[in-house]
């Protein structure tokens, strides 16, 4: 039942609303609701991290919707959306990047070159995001993200996709999207990036436009 709910239809592109400005496009495997959701917080919240495997498989398929899985010669680069430090050591443990390793396990396994690069960092701390609208969500984020040092380089040897469990408002994806493309014009080119979750709110799949119907944008 959690099986099929989580990877047994189509991976979807979703767009909340209002969309965040540099918001990405993004696709998820499902929406969050019913045992989507218990299973994305039981792993999350309460520590159950054999949740990890399903969820990886499902955000495995969400990535190949969005980014294509014909070869090119260069590997699938899964960005994981980093947890505040204090979640984390809360946690014991950070979901979407535990979620993103699953995932590119699950790539490799079909025979796609993937792997993660842990590359985003907070540069400084944000509020709890519980309870904030969506501007206050994007004013809270603005500039709170950036790129470790050489991460920018390591960027431009593959495809990059941003990853995370959840979307709700997008602006954490908007603001991590905007810290890679920052480092990119540092001096490596601009990166263009696609992004991937698990689940979203099912008000925001877009179904005037199901997986691989959009306009692809090209990849540096």
């Amino acid at each position: 039942m959690c099986g099929a709910q989580l990877y047994g239809g189509a991976p979807r592109r979703v767009r909340p609303s209002p969309e965040p400005p540099g918001l990405p496009v993004v696709h998820a495997a499902a929406g969050y609701e019913g045992a989507v959701r218990a299973v994305l917080l039981a792993h999350k919240e309460r520590g159950v991290l054999g949740m990890a495997r399903p969820l990886g498989r499902a955000l495995a398929g969400a990535v190949g919707a969005g980014a294509g899985l014909v070869p090119d010669g260069r590997p699938l680069l899964l960005v994981p959306v980093p947890s505040a430090r204090r979640a984390v050591a809360a946690r014991g443990h950070d979901p979407a990047r535990r979620i993103a390793l699953a995932a590119a396990a699950r790539l490799r396994h079909t025979g796609v070159p993937a792997t993660v690069a842990a590359v985003l960092r907070q540069r400084r701390a944000v509020a709890d995001q519980s309870g904030l609208t969506a501007a206050e969500r994007r004013a809270n984020l603005a500039g709170a993200l950036d790129v470790v040092a050489g991460g920018g380089r390591l960027l431009t040897a593959g495809r990059v996709v941003l990853v995370d469990d959840l979307l709700t408002t997008g602006a954490t994806l908007a603001e991590a999207a905007r810290a890679i493309d920052a480092a990119g014009a540092a001096g490596n080119g601009a990166t263009v990036c696609r992004a991937a979750v698990v689940a979203a709110s099912p008000l925001a799949f877009d179904v005037a436009c199901p997986a691989g119907r959009e306009i692809n944008r090209n990849w540096n």
